[in-house]
C-alpha cells in the first residue's frame, strides 16, 4: 500500500477512485506522564512520553485507514491529512484522525 500526502503518485496514474477512507483513534495519557510532562514544561525540553503516545495514536489511525482502503480494493491512499485534538474534561485524551482518498494506481 502506497501512502502519500500528495494528491497523486508521480509516474503512477490513478486508474480508479475508491472513495474517502478514514482512521481514528483516541488514546489516554496517564497521570505519571502528566507529572513528567509538567516538569518538562517547567524546566524546558521535549516530553518523550507524550511524543510516544502521539506516535502510537498516529500509527493506529493510519493502520485503521489502510485496512479500510484495502477492504475497498485500493492499493494506495493519496491526499492524506492528519488532525490532532485533545478531548475530555481535563484534555487528558488525545484524538488523532487521518483521512485520504483510496485509489487504484
Amino acid at each position: 500500500m502506497i501512502l502519500s500526502t500528495t494528491p497523486s503518485i508521480e509516474g503512477h496514474p490513478v486508474l480508479e477512485y475508491k472513495g474517502v477512507v478514514t482512521g481514528e483513534t483516541i488514546i489516554g495519557a496517564n497521570f505519571v506522564k502528566d507529572i513528567f510532562a509538567s516538569v518538562r514544561d517547567f524546566v524546558g525540553g521535549r516530553s518523550n512520553s507524550y511524543e510516544q503516545v502521539l506516535r502510537e495514536a498516529k500509527d493506529t489511525s493510519m493502520h485503521e485507514m489502510v485496512q479500510r482502503a484495502q477492504a475497498l480494493g485500493a492499493n494506495a491512499v493519496v491526499g492524506i491529512d492528519f488532525d490532532y485534538e485533545t478531548i475530555g474534561s481535563s484534555g487528558s485524551m488525545l484524538m488523532v484522525a487521518c483521512s485520504g482518498t483510496a485509489v487504484v494506481i
